[in-house]
Order: C-alpha cells, then sequence, then structure tokens
C-alpha cells in the first residue's frame, strides 16, 4: 500500500510538471550552422534557463518542415506553433507588412530601424488578430540585384532575364512597372536556370547569394539595394496563451533582445559575404549620377503605389513613407 502511494504521488508529480511546460516547435528554412540558427538556438537556451524549463523551443531547421507556407499550414493545424519567416511568409498571414520589402523604400540601416520601432506595435497587432504573436523581427538584410550584364542605368534591366520569386507579389509589381517580363521561378530552381541561361539576372541579399553559390554564375552586382528583407519569428498565439504571464514577458523580452543582436550579426555577415564574392570575381556596378539614381528611385515609388488596395492601404503607405521623410531630413 504504501509502495502505491509513492508511486502516485510521483506519477502525480511528474502530471503537474508536464501540466506546468509548455514546448514550442519551431521551424525555418535556416540551415544548421548558420548564424541565425546559432541564436535561435541561444534563444532556445535561454528561454529554458529563464523559464525554469517551464518553456522549451524544440528546432528543426533547413527546411525540414517545408517551406514557409508548409510551416504556416502546420501552425495552423498546431503541429508546429513557432516559425521564422521571410517578408514572403510574414505577408502570407498578413499582407500589410510587405510594405516593408517594397524596392528602393529605405536608404540606409537606420532608416529601417527607425521604422521597425516605431510601427512594431501596429504589426504586431495585426499577427495577433490573426491569431500570432511577432516576438521580433529578424530582418534577412539589404537585397541587390546580381546579373551577367552590368547595370549603370534602369534601361539596362531590360537587356536582363531576370528571375521572380513565382507569386511574389512586390516583384511583380517592379517588374510590371518597369516594363519587364520576369522568369518566375521558385528558388529551388534558380541556380539550374542561371546555369541553363534560362535566367541571367536574380535579386536576393549577399549572404544569400553566395550560400545558394548563386555568385558563380553571376558576374555583376548593382551596388545599391534593391530594398530590404525583412523577416520575424511568429508564435501561435494559442500555444502563447498556455504559457504563464511571467514567462510570457520572458519569452518577449528575450525575443528582442536575441533577434536585434542576429540582426546586427546578420549585417555584418552580408558586408563580409560581398567581400568574399568580390574575392572570388564579382564586380560592382555603381550609379554613376544623382538622374540615374533617381531613375531607380521613382520606379520604387511607383511599384509601391502600384500595391495600394492589394497588400496595404494608401494610409499605411503614408505614414511609413512620412517616418521615412521625417527621419532623413532629421539626420540632415
Amino acid at each position: 500500500m504504501k509502495y502505491i502511494k509513492i508511486v502516485l504521488s510521483i506519477l502525480l508529480f511528474a502530471t503537474i510538471l508536464s501540466a506546468n511546460t509548455v514546448t514550442i516547435k519551431f521551424a525555418t528554412l535556416a540551415p544548421e550552422g548558420s548564424t541565425w540558427m546559432n541564436v535561435m538556438r541561444e534563444f532556445a537556451d535561454e528561454v529554458k534557463k529563464q523559464t525554469n524549463g517551464e518553456v522549451k523551443i524544440k528546432i528543426y531547421a533547413g527546411g525540414v518542415q517545408g517551406d514557409e507556407k508548409d510551416v504556416i499550414r502546420k501552425m495552423r493545424i498546431n503541429q508546429l506553433q513557432s516559425g521564422g519567416f521571410t517578408g514572403v511568409g510574414l505577408g502570407a498571414i498578413l499582407p500589410e507588412v510587405r510594405i516593408l520589402d517594397t524596392p528602393f523604400l529605405f536608404e540606409s540601416q537606420a532608416e529601417i530601424d527607425f521604422v521597425k520601432q516605431k510601427f512594431f506595435d501596429r504589426f504586431a497587432k495585426g499577427f495577433e488578430k490573426k491569431g500570432y504573436v511577432l516576438l521580433g523581427w529578424a530582418e534577412v538584410g539589404f537585397v541587390y540585384i546580381f546579373s551577367n550584364y552590368p547595370l549603370r542605368k534602369k534601361d539596362d534591366l531590360n537587356k536582363v532575364k531576370m528571375w521572380m520569386w513565382e507569386g511574389d507579389p512586390l516583384a511583380e509589381a517592379l517588374y510590371k512597372t518597369a516594363g519587364i517580363s520576369p522568369i518566375p521561378l521558385s528558388i529551388t530552381d534558380v541556380l539550374t536556370s542561371l546555369q541553363t541561361g534560362l535566367i541571367d539576372g536574380v535579386y536576393t541579399s549577399p549572404l544569400a547569394c553566395l550560400g545558394l553559390q548563386w555568385f558563380t554564375k553571376v558576374k555583376y552586382m548593382l551596388d545599391i539595394p534593391l530594398a530590404n528583407s525583412m523577416g520575424a519569428v511568429l508564435v501561435t498565439k494559442r500555444s502563447f496563451k498556455k504559457i504563464s504571464p511571467e514567462n510570457q514577458k520572458i519569452l518577449l523580452d528575450l525575443g528582442q533582445k536575441y533577434f536585434n543582436e542576429l540582426t546586427r550579426l546578420s549585417r555584418i555577415d552580408n558586408e563580409n559575404s560581398i567581400k568574399e564574392m568580390v574575392k572570388n570575381g564579382l564586380v560592382l556596378t555603381k550609379v554613376q549620377d544623382k538622374k540615374t539614381l533617381d531613375e531607380f528611385l521613382q520606379l520604387g515609388e511607383k511599384s509601391r503605389r502600384e500595391l495600394v488596395g492589394h497588400l496595404y492601404s494608401q494610409e499605411l503607405l503614408n505614414q511609413i513613407e512620412g517616418a521615412v521623410n521625417a527621419f532623413r531630413n532629421k539626420e540632415k
């Protein structure tokens, strides 16, 4: 009888302990060994430590749970509870967030940081309405155009067989405004298409261009940022509610800390990637005069207008552009 009571006590304790523990299954396309994954594992360890093991994060890296749309689908049916997304995945949940990825919106990292902080609460509320909690921004970084033809002015884009990420409305709007007919492909088909000559122009971050080996099939990089590619970590509201208020605060605070650090490190990785590709023969082409630069900026402005009513409102566009311009005037 005494033995049975002991066993029952142990089982009761284990049940209580289990009830207080929340395991969050997190998935990302980022590969093991990358800066992204190194920071994510540090974040998971710190969450476990500060919550005394009451919140655990189980990580699935390298796309083993599928692409971003697969991860979103699995989060909706509770097979996964969290994910790290690029703007494409974020936009599938909250279309208006893609405004942060629009062409030629930002000229500096300081502008990006200012806007991200200023509009964090707005986008966090938007994600919450969709059933998700925004733990923090984790940007991919500035995106550049890489090609086998030197781009020195806007019209040079017409000489390039440009790739478009299949289903990306931002790229579609930019190409439409520029009068370009792109070749839509999934990311997994890009390297082969560069090898066969189906395409000879792509847009991506320097780190991705290096890591995906696309740089081995292109010769030039236009040395002005096409856009800034945002990223973020989301957790389902359903699983977040299972966490105690104290641990929710820990998760949110650590999210801000670690994903801000991830952004800082990603920027360094992108700078180093450009240097590495240049060492291997990549040539940087620069816009030669203000008139040419203005042509690119006007192209970005027109494409942003093209997306009003499709992804975001005119009001939000005015607010974002107004914040950027106010920051620039203050800096000047």
